[in-house]
């Protein structure tokens, strides 16, 4: 117990886990007096663990937020005209299910599709409770594509054939160097702790480089050297980085010849032997505007330095061709023997293989009866659908293609017509590329339900909103995010207004439906049961009150330490046993999009493209402290920290006369918006940021004044599935003055 600060007796303190889907899994302790949170701070764990940041620590006002859905709602008027009206949940749930019921019988069950993605990402209220619902009412369409990842996804199944590759943050410890390459961890936390693990890797001499259009806050925080390079081009570079290497004789030829399949392949093509081509830096430099020197300067200190951590940011990875980017780091890890040593880093796909036990998603799977998606069974699986995430079943689509295969269903060669759109755990709106596109087809869809907390974009698109509580105000478990802990999420305060849980929502739904056995437990029937079901976890009671266990003691762990140390007894799950710098299955598939080798091929919408004749500014969409996605958007306290804007290098703010803090317009030709300019010398020229997750806030002409990038972002998936939010060009320029803006 704590004593509040009006001095009228004592807060409760409740511990609790923060797993906002922001990078970080945090402890803390929520202060609750008179059923009201009052404060939150930092909750006690292991150094490892990473602590709460201003996101965690201002979730308050994210559960009394001003817009926070309280009650049912019912569409009034046109959908996004914002008019609605408080239902009952009878009416509400009556409804969706009569919806559900109609589009089956009307046009089959393949006319329902689903979106969902992580939100709070726990254990139990998540989108998986949807999908189970709706496969159990005869199947959906379901989506494919890993939001962060995909192509750094697709890139560790080519080279390992295996997903997780990440060890513990303590590795950086034993780093010698240190090179962030599009990895902004002051920003994105990116697990346990890691910006503390870097201070402490500086400390013990350990040098930094950043590789980034911007001046990031972790180049600005740790970092001995910056490096920009033109975004689309990062392959270029470390294909030449590998052939200074190679021309040199630097590589780690006893490590290649032991752990590698297919080198010879890569090595000529490197050299030029191949194609008449030598990657040279100065090849480079006219790709990537990086002086050869540079380049030449930081190939040689990577492989000298040993051991040497080269983490391949994941954002670099969602843009075209970013499958090549991730393939081409392995690679270069490969040549310099940083693979599966402390102080290494094994790169592409960014989950933890710590231990096989530290996931409860080995019991995740009893939660409730499921089974398959009998839609998925209908057609056959795609192309290296199994180097893919979310299922490789081609009855599904896209994330990043649905709103193209709403417009054109069958006719247009896709899998069904889509007339019903279920949406949890997703701002389905304001997340995916080309808004303006969604909004088109958002009006060819019959139904739209959604799950949500507050009233978002997506929210106002939707016939029935059904309000959903946070993590505050139910009970979960979640897992630290390299492994190294299990949380519980308890729950603080009771439910705000009518707002049910995940659970709550789908059961309801469920007897409406005619399915009577798809829960038998309630909430804390089925979190005893996730614990007692686990061997990491040795007492509910004492897990629950301290809301954060260790299943075995921390130490340093090394991803596929045995399969360097031993690769006979512990082959990679390739079809060499080895790591695959030449992949024949994909030599098989002769398509030049998908080459057998790491390849640089240029991007679309790059600054060689035509269309940069009209558009000369390259957009990148970042991460930013403020939000998790689009989560935070409507807090006060972080709006006030971090207010949205575009970032644009002093020199084009110049020459388009425009000043910091200038209302600006940033449009191409898939849309528009209005916000402020940030002019700084922190961002290379040609180069604009605008941080994704700002919420779409379209004025009457159609104009974005939220500021959020999608209204820009070219809906074309990479041939590796990656989403290519950081491949796209606009421009700006001064806008009207602020009261004609407004109107």
């Amino acid at each position: 117990m704590a004593a509040n600060s009006a001095g009228n007796g004592p807060d409760t303190v409740i511990n609790t886990t923060c797993r906002s889907h922001c990078g970080g899994v945090c402890p803390l302790k929520v202060h609750v007096r008179n059923g009201e949170i009052v404060a939150i701070e930092a909750g006690e764990g292991h150094e490892l663990t990473s602590r709460a940041c201003a996101r965690g620590r201002a979730y308050r006002q994210r559960v009394y937020a001003a817009d926070r859905l309280e009650y049912p709602l019912k569409r009034l008027g046109k959908r996004g005209e914002g008019k609605f009206q408080r239902i009952s949940w009878d009416e509400a749930l009556d409804t969706v299910a009569a919806e559900l019921k109609r589009v089956k019988a009307a046009y089959g069950p393949a006319a329902i599709t689903f979106v969902g993605s992580g939100g709070d990402i726990s254990w139990l209220h998540n989108a998986d409770l949807v999908r189970r619902l709706l496969t159990r009412f005869g199947g959906y369409s379901d989506t494919w594509g890993l939001h962060s990842c995909e192509a750094a996804f697709f890139a560790s199944m080519a080279s390992y054939g295996a997903l997780a590759t990440h060890g513990t943050r303590d590795n950086l410890m034993a780093s010698r160097l240190i090179i962030c390459w599009g990895w902004n961890p002051s920003d994105t936390r990116f697990y346990d702790n890691t910006p503390l693990q870097l201070a402490r890797a500086r400390e013990a001499g350990a040098r930094i480089i950043c590789i980034d259009p911007r001046f990031s806050n972790s180049a600005a925080t740790y970092a001995d050297q910056w490096i920009p390079v033109i975004p689309g081009t990062d392959t270029a570079m470390l294909l030449a980085m590998a052939q200074v290497i190679l021309a040199e004789g630097l590589e780690d030829g006893a490590f290649l010849a032991r752990h590698t399949s297919g080198f010879e392949k890569f090595r000529d093509y490197v050299l030029g032997t191949a194609d008449g081509c030598p990657k040279t830096p100065a090849w480079a430099e006219a790709i990537t505007g990086v002086p050869a020197s540079t380049i030449t300067a930081l190939a040689r200190v990577y492989a000298a330095a040993k051991p040497a951590a080269l983490f391949d940011g994941i954002g670099v990875g969602r843009a075209a061709y970013g499958e090549q980017f991730h393939r081409a780091v392995v690679a270069l890890a490969a040549m310099t023997g940083n693979i599966g040593v402390r102080g290494g880093h094994t790169p592409a796909s960014y989950s933890s293989a710590r231990t096989p036990g530290i996931s409860l998603g080995a019991v995740a799977g009893a939660r409730m009866a499921g089974g398959a998606n009998p839609v998925d069974g209908t057609l056959p699986p795609r192309v290296l659908g199994d180097w893919n995430s979310r299922g490789a079943s081609s009855a599904r689509v896209h994330f990043t293609g649905l709103a193209e295969a709403i417009l054109e269903g069958r006719p247009g060669g896709h899998p069904a017509d889509y007339k019903l759109l279920y949406v949890t755990n997703s701002n389905y709106v304001n997340q995916y590329a080309n808004t303006n596109k969604i909004l088109r087809a958002l009006e060819r869809i019959e139904f739209i339900v959604t799950h949500e907390q507050c009233m978002t974009p997506t929210a106002q698109y939707a016939d029935i909103v059904l309000p959903s509580n946070t993590y505050m105000e139910r009970n979960d478990l979640c897992t630290g995010g390299l492994g190294l802990f299990y949380g519980y999420m308890n729950q603080a305060v009771a439910p705000i207004g009518e707002s049910r849980s995940h659970l709550e929502i789908v059961t309801a739904l469920a007897a409406r439906l005619g399915i009577s056995d798809l829960s038998d437990k309630s909430e804390q029937q089925w979190l005893e049961k996730a614990v007692t079901d686990c061997p990491d976890i040795p007492d509910h009671d004492t897990f629950k009150r301290e809301a954060i266990v260790y299943p075995e003691p921390l130490q340093t762990f090394v991803c596929f330490e045995a399969q360097i140390r031993d690769p006979e007894g512990h082959p990679f799950a390739t079809p060499s046993g080895k790591i695959e710098i030449y992949s024949e299955r994909l030599a098989r598939l002769g398509d030049p999009e998908l080459p057998p080798l790491p390849t640089y091929i240029p991007a679309w919408e790059n600054r060689d493209d035509p269309l940069h004749a009209k558009y000369p500014l390259q957009l990148v969409t970042t991460h930013t402290l403020r939000r998790a996605h689009s989560q935070f958007e409507d807090v006060p306290w972080l709006t006030e920290l971090y207010p949205q804007a575009v970032q644009i290098n002093t020199g084009d703010a110049r020459a388009r006369g425009i000043s910091h803090g200038d209302l600006v317009r940033v449009f191409n030709d898939r849309g528009e918006m209005r916000l402020p300019a940030r002019v700084t010398g922190r961002i290379m020229p040609g180069v604009i940021e605008i941080p994704q997750g700002a919420w779409f806030r379209p004025d009457k002409s159609g104009i974005d004044r939220g500021g959020n990038p999608n209204v820009l972002t070219r809906d074309r998936i990479s041939p590796g599935g990656a989403f290519c939010y950081n491949t796209s060009l606009a421009e700006v320029a001064r806008a009207p003055d602020a009261a004609t803006a407004q109107n």
